[in-house]
């Protein structure tokens, strides 16, 4: 089956692709980026930013967000996280949530699915903690700071480990198992 991914992010299309072809889905990369609503509630993002990304492409698609969602913030900055990042970038961001009464994580993926008809979404979230220091390589944003619980390297670090253990994967699998009982797909 094919689908289509709208998303600029070249290390996410790579990751999804890697996820989701061994299962039968093809994706069909759309680089384009859809101006996101600055709002924490990651459900409401992912539903307008696939309304719009539907509105333009006029074809099934899914989009995705993914986010961090600190302890010691009370969740924030959720749905802001790349605001977020790129203001702070690695070690600023670091240093602040060391300075925190706690460096436990949340990294959660929301993936939106439209249809044509209806809009469908699919979650996947890990727990951790922010490393001290980033670690591994820094191209993917967040992932040479998040560290995952019951490992003690950072996603940066683990390199394929981490499309087998993510939060996008278990976002990915749900979706896949949608996709194979909707439509059939072996």
């Amino acid at each position: 089956m094919k689908i289509r991914f709208l998303s600029a992010h070249e290390h996410k299309l790579t990751e999804v692709r890697k996820i989701l072809e061994p299962v039968g889905v093809d994706v069909l990369p759309i680089a384009r980026r859809i101006e996101e609503i600055q709002t924490e509630n990651e459900l409401e993002l992912v539903r307008d930013k696939l309304t719009k990304a539907f509105s333009i492409i006029g074809r099934p698609l899914f989009v995705e967000h993914t986010g961090l969602y600190l302890d010691g913030l009370n969740g924030l900055p959720a749905g802001l996280t790349r605001i977020f990042w790129n203001r702070l970038e690695a070690e600023r961001f670091a240093k602040l949530v060391q300075g925190l009464d706690s460096q436990a994580v949340t990294a959660k993926t929301v993936l939106g699915y439209c249809d044509g008809r209806k809009m469908y979404q699919f979650h996947g979230e890990v727990r951790g903690t922010i490393a001290a220091k980033p670690a591994g390589p820094r191209e993917f944003q967040w992932d040479c700071v998040f560290i995952p619980e019951g490992y003690n390297q950072t996603f940066a670090e683990m390199g394929e480990l981490k499309n087998e253990i993510s939060m996008r994967k278990l976002a990915l699998d749900r979706f896949a198992d949608f996709l194979k009982n909707a439509r059939g797909v072996a």
